[in-house]
């Protein structure tokens, strides 16, 4: 039978005693490794630079080590949980707060536009790992935007998404145009209920109001730097030959038309050459 706690546990035997009374074994397929340590979660509460009337979003509150500290904090919480016996456990331990607005649900299948729209949102989560990229995406494609956004996420990813040339990947591409990025804290495993195998960090990204790339063009953007890093051994000529079935001969000569040689790989473009040359390429071609 789930119990029903008061106050927050203080030690991490409190913390499994609550696991083992909800049943639930945690599912590494669904990256469920519950953060149980008040200093990070006050650590991460800092970071998200929370005010008395704000309006918060938690992704994946798991246990609710930090949905506690949350409603301590803020005038209105969002919570969305897609483990049915998790969000049974957390409606009871704090469903008599009226601070708190709890949804079952696959955060994926979330129009986020609707919390957004309601008050200006600030995201702070502890993502599952194994989803983290695609819900920090789904995050920052939402109109209007978060105000800010504190998650997080496995340490190899923070990384990915910080990344500068010449190591960017899709993944920073397709964080930075859409948000400042920094780190805010490296995370040991031993915070957490199960301990994962790796590293976490602690992100921050302050969305523009508006993405470097305009909404009506992220698909076609988008094709253009997947072209671009499909193949990480070739260099970015062949590789958008390849995957754009273009002559290799007008390739390089768009390339060049915008200074960018075309022996270099795609790791090493920097943010304002994908956008030079995305504005430079024809509407066409870029949707090919």
């Amino acid at each position: 039978m789930i119990g029903t706690p008061r106050r927050l546990p203080s030690s991490r035997r409190d913390w499994q005693r609550i696991l083992d009374s909800v049943g639930l074994r945690p599912s590494k397929g669904r990256g469920q490794n519950f953060l149980v340590d008040d200093e990070v979660v006050r650590q991460i509460l800092a970071l998200a630079e929370l005010g008395p009337d704000d309006a918060v979003l938690e992704i994946g509150p798991g246990l609710g080590a930090l949905t506690g500290h949350l409603l301590r904090s803020v005038d209105h919480v969002t919570a969305i949980e897609l483990d049915w016996t998790l969000a049974k456990y957390l409606q009871i331990t704090f469903g008599d707060d009226p601070k708190l607005h709890l949804f079952q649900r696959d955060v994926m299948s979330v129009n986020l536009c609707a919390h957004f729209d309601e008050r200006p949102t600030k995201v702070v989560s502890n993502l599952p790992y194994s989803a983290a990229a695609a819900i920090v995406r789904h995050i920052l494609e939402a109109e209007p935007p978060a105000v800010r956004i504190t998650v997080m996420v496995q340490l190899e990813v923070a990384e990915r998404m910080l990344a500068e040339p010449p190591d960017m990947g899709l993944l920073s591409v397709a964080t930075q145009i859409y948000a400042e990025v920094e780190m805010g804290l490296l995370v040991p495993p031993d915070v957490f209920l199960p301990a994962p195998e790796v590293e976490s960090a602690v992100i921050v990204l302050r969305p523009y109001p508006e993405p470097l790339v305009s909404r009506s063009d992220t698909a076609r953007f988008f094709t253009l730097i997947a072209a671009g890093f499909r193949h990480k051994r070739k260099n970015i000529a062949n590789s958008m030959e390849i995957e754009l079935r273009l002559p290799k001969p007008d390739l390089v000569a768009r390339l060049l038309a915008v200074d960018i040689d075309p022996t270099r790989r795609a790791e090493t473009l920097s943010i304002a050459e994908w956008l030079g040359l995305f504005r430079a390429w024809p509407a066409e071609a870029a949707a090919t």
